[in-house]
């Protein structure tokens, strides 16, 4: 069943379903934005190669891990701002 894998007519097929579902108007402008996205990516990726490699913080910053700092409650949830109520925090007998 999938022994020729894609031929011309899937490939029609799937252009129709495409056009149908996203619009002849859109499909210029997301066209223009991929090969716009394509060029930046090949800029890009030609200026890593002609400098060495990836470009990333150096230091022992870069290899730590990040570790969670701990959230500071606000004013209303400490247990001394539940208490303290219209009352004052403290029934009389």
């Amino acid at each position: 069943m999938l022994r020729n894998g894609l031929e011309p007519w899937h490939l029609l097929i799937l252009a129709i379903v495409v056009i149908l579902l996203f619009g002849s108007k859109k499909l210029p402008d997301s066209a223009r934005a991929l090969g716009q996205s394509l060029r930046i990516l090949k800029s890009e990726t030609k200026a890593m190669k002609e400098d060495g490699g990836p470009a990333g913080p150096a230091g022992p910053a870069a290899t730590e891990p990040l570790t969670p700092r701990p959230a500071r409650p606000t004013s209303g949830d400490t247990p001394q701002a539940r208490s303290s109520g219209p009352e004052g925090g403290a029934r009389p007998h």
